[in-house]
């Protein structure tokens, strides 16, 4: 029986992970009591606490987390029927988080999908002050599905739900990885057999399948079903397609899925959040700002309720305590409730109105990257206006639905639901309204979980059955003589549970990790696994590429043997093919396939967020090199080679001039090159000691050639190579040169370095240049180093991105002390600039420095501007502290950034730069040299 089956369950159980609130639903097979006969589907009611020490069942569980405090409350507080809880889950988890916002968490299941940070890293609550606990996104989630487990042993003893059948739903827009993570999840939570089913299809399911006779009639002559799931944290569209034949009758298929939208229930809370903080005027910080946004989520609520009262008062705790600081009130009305979520996000649009692109980079109110455009339906204007060429008329902009399901607690209110079908209805002028498909009364909020059931009984044949396949293709990067190419894993449509090898054979090196750039698409492209297609050349009408990257995914090819670069040698390479499946649970699986043997290799998702995630390229050579690239090569490998060739000091010193006069100036070097220049240096790293001028020159080349330590293929894997030669350490440290060339070469890969080898680094600057703290050894090292050794280990400090907030503000401490000492010197405003900045060059966003100590900084810094020495380097300091992220928890407040802007006019800092001050903006190249310090190899992408 294939995984997540469940041939020996007496349940099918669905469970609905969603970003508000969870929900489960069972059929019991033990009802099966005649050929043909179908279970009924139920609702599970829930067990949580609903007060302090108050347990009770509700049809849904709220997806939220209370941290209590040590003694917050009394034992026997978070006692349920299984016994103690350290954290609360549930209503008395939502009710607590409002009271005290620092301890809440909510919308984990939007952080899986946030490739900006490390989502196996614990940082929720988002911006909690120190002290408190914190959890990953998938140890939230886990939190979740292990509360549900719970709930339903208790429910159904004996019953041990790792035993039944789960099948557990997920959007359908998301990627490869967000589904791996909430597998992970569930695996965590003791789930370690289940299949994922998304939800816009569970929704329809659960129509087509409780309306029985009636949905069939319901569906008539409808060819064509827009299902549209908005909740609280996502806009998800997808459709099916109907058709009917006297062999096979009516068959379902879902045909299209949207783009992964950020856009939900949350945004609206947050828009109304912003109405009522305008209103009282002031700007309120992150824990009151979150306060104020569950007091407009629970006014919504009843605002638009069927005995709605006409308005209603939202408070939010002042500044102090209790009584000094007093209450925060404002009013919102019915009316301006209604009209702000409709006009704002269900707004009256024309057919050719698509998403808003540019301007702010997404509403981040929450800490999260929310679509920047609020419309949701214009981004169903885009999403029809996609998919209208392959499954329309000919000729047709955009695809016309038959009926419309709608789903979502965000339509439990009749207004929205009407508005949206008015809306797309209008868009197609002359032709009669768009019908819609209505759940059952109540079912809003819980069609997922018993859609996920009926999609097991389906698999039973007990209910109406809804095919497509892979909701998206699969393909891989590949370098061809044309130039990079798409080539096809797993074409859309693909029926889960099948296997495919690819016709092609690549070439990939032993002994060393191996990269394949992962791209998916949600449109169908011709032809089958194995076919190319062109990058740039896939567009869709609305000039968005139909492709998408996924983080990559890596494997290590071991021969078993010594590794050939203990022994100075080149890796060797295996021929391998690739075999790519679909699993029984839905994921993606792909492996490296020896052509020679039966050897095969999983290839695994690299998950980490941050610019550090970037892996390396698969296939050996990746780019074309220079015409002249073998002779650099040789020239590299006379002066580091595994043979010791009488080569004389001029040569030595005179290889990074010669390799410019064979490859051309050192800055138009591209990052492929660079990159293979670092392979031939790395091949000579147990020669680099030879003598004091071949250690100095390694160190300044490979640094050079890895910069900025991520950003192309394999840099991870680079980094970490290099990072060897910091633990076996400096061979000729009593030489100034060489001491500063090695602390240039950390500063320029230390964004490939992970927490702990930065960490690493950081034990060592801190030894040197803590104030009054220089143990004799150290300060006679850096003092050999001379004063440019002390400059570029200080430049390195801000370099150190992925070190604790702490590390970074005791750090910055030690830069002010020296500030008051040396004067503004250069590479001590951009040290501070980089250990304070709002927005990480290379870093997760969770490891930025308090706006408390960001506020204190510059209040010290501020100052200086009455000097024109260095105002270049105190304006990049100030706009680094001072910058807009669109972040909460990171932004400092509207009146501290004004005065910064005063400061920054009178030093005559370029537009640009004060800009960044008053929107939120993307880098640029020139900026992101600015935040490394020195030009970036040409042609290098960072990803975000």
């Amino acid at each position: 029986m294939a995984e997540g089956r469940g041939g020996g369950a007496r349940y099918i159980v669905g469970i609905d992970l969603g970003t508000t609130n969870c929900a489960l639903a069972c059929a019991d097979l033990a009802q099966l009591t005649r050929e043909g006969a179908a279970p009924s589907v139920a609702e599970v009611p829930v067990w949580q606490l609903v007060g302090p020490g108050e347990c009770a069942q509700r049809a849904l569980l709220p997806s939220n987390i209370y941290l209590p405090s040590e003694h917050e409350l009394t034992p026997g507080a978070l006692r349920l029927p299984w016994g103690e809880e350290r954290f609360a889950v549930g209503e008395l988890a939502k009710s607590r988080g409002a009271q005290v916002p620092g301890r809440f968490v909510s919308s984990a299941k939007s952080w899986l999908c946030h490739a900006g940070v490390a989502r196996d890293a614990p940082i929720l609550p988002w911006g909690a002050p120190e002290g408190v606990d914190r959890l990953s996104p998938i140890e939230a989630s886990a939190h979740y599905l292990r509360h549900l487990a719970a709930a339903w042993e208790a429910s159904h003893p004996g019953a041990t739900l790792s035993e039944q059948e789960v099948l557990l739903t997920v959007p359908a827009s998301f990627d490869e990885v967000a589904r791996e993570l909430t597998v992970r999840a569930a695996r965590e939570a003791g789930i370690a057999k289940l299949t994922l089913v998304e939800e816009p299809q569970a929704a329809f399911q659960d129509w087509i399948s409780r309306g029985g006779k009636e949905a069939a009639r319901n569906l008539g002559e409808h060819r064509l079903i827009l299902v549209v799931d908005v909740g609280g944290g996502t806009s998800d569209f997808t459709l099916v397609k109907v058709t009917s034949s006297e062999r096979e009758g009516r068959t379902l298929e879902r045909v299209a899925v949207g783009e992964h939208i950020l856009l939900g229930g949350d945004n609206m809370d947050s828009a109304l959040a912003r109405r009522v903080e305008a209103r009282l005027g002031q700007k309120l910080e992150a824990a009151r700002w979150s306060a104020l946004v569950q007091s407009c989520r629970r006014a919504k609520e009843e605002l638009f309720a069927p005995d709605a009262p006409e308005r209603r008062t939202v408070s939010v705790a002042g500044r102090g305590s209790g009584l000094v600081g007093g209450t925060l009130s404002a009013e919102l009305s019915r009316e301006e409730v209604r009209r702000e979520l409709l006009d704002g996000f269900f707004p009256r649009t024309r057919p050719g109105d698509l998403p808003q692109r540019g301007g702010r980079a997404g509403l981040m109110e929450l800490g999260l990257p929310y679509a920047s455009d609020p419309a949701i339906t214009r981004h169903l204007a885009a999403f029809l206006t996609r998919h209208a060429a392959a499954l329309g008329d000919a000729g047709s902009a955009m695809l016309r639905p038959d009926a419309i399901l709608l789903n979502g607690g965000v339509f439990t209110p009749r207004a929205i639901a009407e508005r949206l079908i008015e809306v797309v209805s209008g868009w197609f002028s002359g032709r009669p309204p768009i019908a819609r498909l209505e759940l059952a009364e109540g079912a809003l909020e819980l069609a997922v979980a018993r859609g996920a059931v009926f999609r097991g009984l389906a698999r039973r044949g007990l209910a109406p059955s809804i095919g497509g396949g892979s909701s998206r293709g699969y393909y891989v990067e590949i370098e061809t003589p044309q130039g990079a190419r798409a080539l096809c894993l797993i074409p859309r449509g693909m029926e889960e549970g099948r296997e495919v090898e690819l016709p092609r054979t690549f070439a990939l090196s032993l002994e060393r990790p191996v990269r394949f750039e992962l791209l998916e698409t949600r449109t169908e492209l011709p032809g089958a696994a194995g076919e190319l297609h062109e990058l740039e050349s896939e567009s869709e009408p609305d000039g968005e590429s139909r492709f998408h990257r996924l983080p990559p995914i890596e494997t290590r090819l071991s021969s078993g043997a010594e590794s050939p670069q203990a022994r100075g040698n080149r890796p060797p390479q295996l021929p391998v093919r690739l075999r790519a499946a679909l699993s029984e649970i839905g994921t993606l699986e792909l492996w490296c396939q020896s052509a020679m043997d039966e050897r095969r290799w999983k290839l695994e998702f690299q998950l980490r967020g941050g610019a550090g995630a970037e892996g390396d390229g698969a296939l050996a050579e990746v780019a074309p090199m220079p015409k002249r690239f073998g002779e650099a090569r040789v020239l590299v490998e006379r002066v580091f080679g595994a043979k010791a060739i009488q080569v004389e000091r001029r040569e030595i010193k005179d290889l990074a001039r010669d390799l410019e006069r064979t490859l051309g100036a050192r800055d138009g070097w591209s990052s492929p090159l660079c990159r293979e220049l670092w392979s031939a240096l790395h091949a000579g790293f147990a020669r680099r000691r030879r003598t004091a001028d071949h250690e100095r020159l390694w160190c300044n080349l490979t640094g050079y050639c890895l910069r900025p330590g991520f950003g192309a293929p394999l840099d991870g894997w680079r980094a970490g190579e290099t990072f060897k030669a910091f633990e076996q350490g400096l061979q000729y440290r009593s030489e100034p040169h060489n001491w500063e060339a090695w602390w240039v070469m950390w500063r320029r890969v230390a964004g490939g370095l992970d927490a702990a080898q930065q960490g690493k680094l950081f034990e060592q600057l801190e030894a040197a240049l803590r104030p009054q703290q220089r143990p004799k050894g150290a300060a006679t090292k850096s003092a050999k180093g001379g004063s440019e050794g002390t400059v570029e280990m200080v430049r390195l400090l801000g370099a150190l991105e992925r070190i604790e907030p702490r590390r970074k503000e005791e750090a910055g401490e030690w830069l002010l002390r020296r500030l008051e000492v040396e004067g503004p010197a250069e590479h001590l405003l951009w040290t501070l600039g980089r250990l304070g900045a709002r927005v990480p060059f290379a870093g997760s966003s969770h490891e930025v420095i308090s706006v408390t100590c960001a506020e204190e900084w510059l209040g010290r810094l501020m100052p200086l501007a009455g000097s024109a020495r260095e105002g270049a380097a105190l304006s990049f300091a100030l706009c680094q502290l001072a910058r807009l992220s669109g972040d909460r928890h990171r932004d400092l407040a509207a009146e501290r950034r004004a005065e910064v802007l005063a400061v920054l006019g009178a030093l005559k800092a370029p537009p640009e730069l004060r800009r960044h001050l008053m929107e939120v903006v993307a880098d640029e190249a020139g900026e992101r040299a600015r935040l490394f310090g020195e030009s970036l190899p040409a042609g290098l992408t960072l990803l975000e």
